[in-house]
């Protein structure tokens, strides 16, 4: 167990007197508010807080990181409030510790939502301080040594988290020794006989294959003297849940994953670097595979990662075990290790730290902005998710800027990523300078250009394909705000229709009056109660009454008013039902739905009938012009059965201009089939061509509207 003693030792190697004698006092601080607290292990508890400072010091962490790491317990576990420790050691680890606390005072449903708020609460805690996470992942990182003192279903719960939410974090701000070391520990968790077979299976394998191991570093080590080229040549160990996983993902055996020599050469200067990439693709023996080469160092990763990635293999020998080489100064080695920590090692005088460092608070920014269009924590929680994938593909815009998306991104992904604007007016794309659908998954080295147009929006169809979490979250809150004024829209029309029977209208009411109204109701603005009206939250008659200072619907009839006429434009909030499918031209009535609007029946509609023609929830509608837009109607067609058939109905709604959506056919028997034809028309008139087309067909014995 270490002491305070032992790390103080070690502090005043980087840190000043007064502040190493800060983090002491902070221990002494934790150590009373935790007194007579025990750990599950059966340890004091402050031996927690202890080692996880431990851990940070490690990192070269400053001292207000490392006071927050011995007090990050005492808001949540102790009397102690954010207010006391911000009297004790001032703002900045206050704040510190109220980002790493969980909402302790606050009930959840479930644990999941739990989780969701407190991650929440952290994400927003980590956009003002950085330093936030790297807290809370020693936090973890601890936690999770320490993980055989606890029950077998915390341990499976707490491992899970791990690796849904804090390992792929840790190798999102590059911290890529902490990311291997809680996957490997959350695998030990969760699947402990999985983990103690690979580890022994790993250990025999790396015994057998010394030897070879040993023949190919000779090989490398004689390549860099006979060039003159700096460099330490060490191999790169498997860790065992990756292995687990490629085997589990990849569907490869053990022996497929283990048969790969991995060595890692890090030198003094980048220049060095490509000429040690020059001097081991003219390896004798041994020959670069084509398509496996990668530059990391002109093209970075999004998390500050810098390498050259290269494989080999040995020609003409019978064998063909790959060899892959990564290729990086010392102080990318760093930096692919230890991430945004390498910001505080170096204490800003390092460029390639600056970068990794800002390239975490932009990612961190991001999640601020996520959070704020997310409906709920639990929206916001698997936008997260959704957001942290481990590969990545480099995409170009037509003016050459290099842009880093998730694997499985789309043009819509990149439209979003270069701004909210594009993304949300995007209509087309050019990838490589040919037109392409906008769900084509993007490759490495693609280019692409966004066509687009200020009247699109975005297409709700798009979240089934977008890759990231900006796309989805955007695309959403688009959608969401889009409800809102739809309902807003409507909401004026039902209201203005009903005022109407007393010559009123919303331009003509006393603003006093109305103000009254949405005061009387707890309302904020006109918009809130015109959107309630809109989504059938609120009757539009019985608002009208009350506004108009009369009560000449006293009956609860309302003759006087003519019906609502529909466009087919007015958004979201009128739907055409999929029981009837009313077109233009079909006798229509609309049936007031609490929270989702209007949904639009023909008059005969059994469902319709069912509800009844009661004021309350059905609505006169008459059609208006509508343009363009196309109506689904569904065909009931018995044929014969002959051969073509099919493509002579197809092909006959074409020449009408008809849009075949859906074609199904039941075989009643050998000579006779019912289709069931799905197209969009105009309106009614556009229907009679169609049916009167089709009836000519020789086949068709019979044909109705369903």
């Amino acid at each position: 167990m270490p002491t305070i003693d032992a790390l103080a030792e070690r502090l005043d190697e980087y840190l000043e007197p007064a502040q190493v004698k800060a983090v002491r006092r902070a221990y002494y601080y934790a150590e009373q508010a935790h007194d007579g607290q025990m750990r599950k292990s059966g340890e004091a508890y402050v031996s927690h807080p202890l080692a996880v400072a431990s851990i940070l010091s490690s990192m070269h962490m400053d001292h207000e990181s490392l006071m927050a790491a011995m007090l990050h317990d005492v808001i949540e576990d102790t009397q102690v409030d954010k207010q006391g420790l911000e009297d004790q050691f001032g703002i900045t680890v206050a704040n510190l510790v109220d980002g790493v606390s969980k909402l302790t005072h606050l009930e959840f449903k479930t644990r999941a939502e739990s989780q969701a708020h407190n991650f929440q609460k952290m994400a927003i805690a980590m956009a003002k301080d950085i330093r936030v996470i790297l807290v809370k992942l020693a936090d973890r990182l601890h936690n999770m040594r320490t993980i055989g003192a606890m029950r077998p279903d915390s341990r499976r719960r707490i491992a899970k988290e791990t690796t849904d939410i804090y390992a792929p974090i840790a190798g999102r701000l590059g911290m890529h020794d902490l990311k291997i070391e809680l996957e490997d520990l959350a695998f030990a968790a969760y699947h402990p006989m999985r983990h103690r077979y690979i580890k022994a299976a790993v250990a025999a394998a790396r015994g057998e294959r010394k030897a070879l191991l040993e023949q190919v570093q000779i090989a490398l080590e004689d390549c860099l003297d006979h060039d003159e080229l700096p460099g330490v040549i060490g191999g790169r160990q498997k860790h065992l849940a990756g292995i687990y996983n490629k085997m589990r993902e990849q569907s490869k055996s053990f022996r497929e994953i283990m048969d790969v020599f991995a060595f890692r050469i890090v030198t003094d200067e980048v220049d060095t670097c490509y000429r040690i990439l020059g001097a081991v693709h003219h390896l004798n023996l041994y020959r670069p595979v084509p398509g496996r080469f990668k530059d990391y160092i002109a093209i970075p990763k999004s998390n500050g990662y810098q390498s050259l990635h290269t494989t080999l293999y040995r020609a003409g020998s019978g064998v063909h075990t790959p060899i892959e080489i990564q290729i990086r100064t010392k102080e990318m080695d760093d930096i692919a290790n230890h991430g945004v920590a390498e910001h505080w090692f170096y204490k800003n005088t390092n460029s390639r730290a600056q970068r990794a460092h800002n390239s975490a608070q932009q990612w961190i920014q991001e999640l601020v902005e996520m959070q704020k269009r997310s409906g709920n924590a639990m929206e916001f929680i698997n936008h997260v998710k959704h957001d942290l994938f481990p590969d990545e593909v480099y995409v170009f815009s037509p003016k050459g800027g290099v842009f880093s998306l998730p694997a499985g991104a789309t043009p819509i992904d990149f439209a979003y990523a270069v701004h909210t604007d594009i993304g949300n007016t995007c209509i087309a794309c050019r990838i490589n300078r040919r037109l392409a659908p906008l769900s084509q998954k993007l490759d490495s080295g693609d280019t692409i250009e966004i066509v687009t147009t200020a009247s699109a929006k975005p297409n709700m169809s798009w979240l089934n394909f977008v890759a990231t979490a900006k796309a989805s979250s955007n695309i959403r809150h688009y959608l969401k705000h889009q409800a809102t004024d739809d309902a807003v829209n409507l909401g004026r029309r039902l209201l203005n229709q009903e005022l109407s029977i007393n010559s009123l209208s919303l331009e003509t009411i006393e603003s006093v009056r109305l103000e009254g109204y949405i005061s009387q109701h707890k309302l904020t603005d006109l918009d809130i109660l015109l959107a309630e009206i809109g989504s059938g939250k609120r009757l539009a008659y019985i608002v009208a009454n009350a506004l108009s200072q009369e009560s000449s619907d006293i009956d609860g009839q309302n003759s006087g008013i003519g019906p609502m006429e529909i466009h087919g434009t007015e958004g979201i909030m009128i739907r055409y039902s999929r029981c009837c499918r009313p077109i233009p031209g079909d006798s229509i009535v609309g049936h007031i739905n609490a929270g989702h609007g209007i949904a639009v029946h023909r008059n005969f509609c059994n469902n319709i009938q069912d509800i009844g023609r009661d004021k309350d929830k059905t609505l006169a509608l008459v059609w208006a012009e509508t343009g363009d837009r196309d109506f689904d109607v569904c065909l009931e067609i018995e044929v014969s059965a002959s051969r073509g058939i099919i493509a002579s109905l197809a092909t006959s709604a074409a020449k009408d201009n008809a849009n075949v959506e859906k074609i199904d056919v039941d075989e009643k028997d050998a000579r006779l089939s019912v289709v069931n034809l799905e197209i969009s028309v105009l309106n009614r008139v556009h229907l009679a061509q169609v049916i009167k087309s089709m009836r000519k067909i020789p086949g068709v014995i019979r044909l109705n509207r369903t």
